[in-house]
């Protein structure tokens, strides 16, 4: 059986799984103070159904990245960069601690300039004594060849705890990206380590002895051991698993809209030919690019949850989320408190919800009624225009999904998908706003856990080879090696694949999740003057996001 878990916003939801069955379920507050009183109370609730033995896997999807950056809970980070030929290193500057250092490799791999050891030492002496004990180390061209990376690296870790090195992180080509990845893998490393350990020592005490894995942004999950590394890839991790409780529980094969309407916030994503799409270069993250993959999902403040009140004589409602609704005990009307008034949901104390939009109107001298009226047709109007916003900036840009490249191909979705609490509530009106059919599925109100209990495990990988340097290198995985002057690029296949399946294999990944695939691969012939010198192949290949069993 496999046990999920979601932290959201405003609730953490739980399931146990039995294939697509749901044995148990339940859903608890979320205390954004401490993430794992919350994670320790929705394990006890199933456990008290489940046996722990029963328990073969459990997966995770989590807030706690997301929201240390979002509430600057981030560590400093002594950043530390190498040049190259193009971008000057300080117009792609982040955070309070950063320096370049002389020293370049070109886009083949090959060193220019060695890196400035006088300098290094001086950077790394100043970050140490300033108390930095974080850092990221990043070359220009370091996917080609990470020597400097891992010279600097070493450096700082004379006097540091944990250092991201950018080539670790991905094997594209982007340096801005890549000293951003860098920088926030680094930023949350702390604080999201002290939280794996706290949900291995509570599953572990509670006779939990199943692999613990996480979900990542792309639509995936890692096991916790690397998750520990690579912490930036669970940013943004609760959309996802929005995303692939709608894959688990539904059989889409057109373009569709999903709508996860929390407590806090409505999460959406779109599907095309029945495939979520993906952000194929990574993420915004706070105010920089990085290369972190994931589906593409917007967010917005509205919410069950969500405070209503009045500015310049209209009813707003979110961002703000002041508690919950007071008809669950809060001391603000929310959303849900306009739906209880207005009759279309029935949730806790209804009469409280009346107490609470009679007391509101009244302070703006407004009909009570015309007050439940305007938020809730203000909040169905909001989530419509950013789902247009959303399609509207899909078709801006070449279109990718986790399985292919859209080319020329406009998204138009023909039907929407809510789940949340509000979900069946919301559906006819949600209907007439979006000018879309609107389905709800089955275990709406669990959807995402569902999602998180039954995700994949996700990996990718680029192989890089040159024939006339005889060299070949894998960077996230630090393989070099050498190859012969005859490597052509179906060789270079079999390579990325083999490796990506021992990488998995290493993490304990199942055959039947390992379905490896080349998404990309090219090959160029180099000249000289004496005509075609060696060849230059890249590779890349993934295990694609899905649900396991599917």
């Amino acid at each position: 059986m496999f046990l999920g878990i979601d932290v959201g916003g405003t609730h953490t939801d739980a399931v146990v799984m039995d294939g697509r069955r749901v044995v148990c379920s339940c859903k608890v507050p979320t205390d954004h103070h401490d993430l794992l009183s919350s994670v320790r109370q929705a394990m006890r609730t199933l456990l008290e159904t489940v046996e722990p033995a029963a328990v073969t896997r459990i997966n995770l999807s989590t807030t706690l990245s997301t929201n240390a950056i979002v509430e600057g809970r981030t560590e400093e980070v002594g950043v530390v960069v190498a040049g190259g030929p193009g971008i000057d290193p300080e117009h792609v500057r982040v955070g309070r601690f950063y320096q370049s250092v002389p020293g370049s490799i070109d886009h083949r791999g090959v060193e220019i300039a060695g890196i400035d050891a006088d300098s290094l030492d001086a950077v790394a002496g100043r970050y140490c004594r300033e108390g930095v004990r974080v850092y990221a180390a990043v070359g220009k061209f370091s996917t080609r060849n990470p020597a400097h990376e891992q010279a600097i690296g070493g450096k700082l870790m004379e006097c540091g705890d944990f250092v991201s090195m950018g080539h670790r992180l991905s094997g594209q080509l982007n340096f801005p990206r890549r000293v951003a990845t860098a920088y926030y893998n680094s930023a949350v490393w702390r604080v999201y380590n002290a939280f794996a350990d706290a949900i291995e020592n509570a599953a572990r005490e509670m006779g939990l002895a199943a692999p613990i894995h996480v979900l990542k942004a792309d639509g995936g999950t890692m096991p916790l051991a690397v998750s520990r590394e690579v912490p930036v890839e669970s940013i943004l991790s609760g959309p996802a698993a929005s995303v692939m409780g709608i894959v688990a529980l539904c059989d889409i094969r057109e373009d569709c809209v999903i709508l996860d309407v929390g407590g806090t916030t409505t999460d959406i994503a779109v599907f095309a030919s029945g495939a979520p799409v993906i952000e194929r270069d990574g993420i915004d993250v706070g105010s920089y690019a990085t290369l972190v993959r994931a589906l593409r999902t917007h967010s917005i403040g509205v919410g069950g949850d969500s405070r209503l009140h009045v500015q310049a004589g209209a009813v707003r409602v979110g961002p703000e989320r002041m508690g919950p609704s007071m008809a669950l005990g809060g001391t603000q009307p929310t959303l849900i408190d306009a739906l209880n008034y207005m009759g279309k949901a029935h949730v806790g104390e209804v009469e409280a919800s009346r107490r609470g939009i009679r007391d509101l109107a009244a302070l703006w001298d407004m009909f009570p009624e015309r007050l439940a009226s305007e938020a809730v047709t203000t909040a169905v109007r909001r989530i419509a225009e950013a789902v247009t916003e959303l399609v509207d900036a899909i078709n801006a840009r070449p279109v990718y999904t986790i399985m292919e490249l859209l080319q020329g191909r406009r998204v138009d979705p023909v039907r929407a998908y809510v789940m949340g609490g509000p979900a069946e509530v919301l559906r006819p009106l949600l209907a007439d706003a979006l000018g879309r059919r609107v389905d709800v599925p089955e275990q709406y109100a669990v959807a995402n856990a569902i999602g998180a209990a039954l995700t994949r495990t996700t990996a990718e990988l680029e192989l890089f080879a040159d024939t006339e340097k005889g060299v070949l290198f894998i960077p996230t995985l630090d393989v070099r090696r050498e190859v012969g002057t005859r490597y052509d690029i179906e060789a270079a296949k079999r390579d990325a694949g083999q490796a990506l399946l021992e990488h998995l294999a290493s993490l304990g990944v199942d055959d039947d999740e390992a379905a490896v695939e080349v998404v990309e691969a090219t090959s160029f012939n180099m000249v000289d003057d004496y005509g075609t010198a060696g060849r230059n192949i890249r590779v890349k290949c993934q295990v694609r996001p899905g649900i396991l069993g599917a």
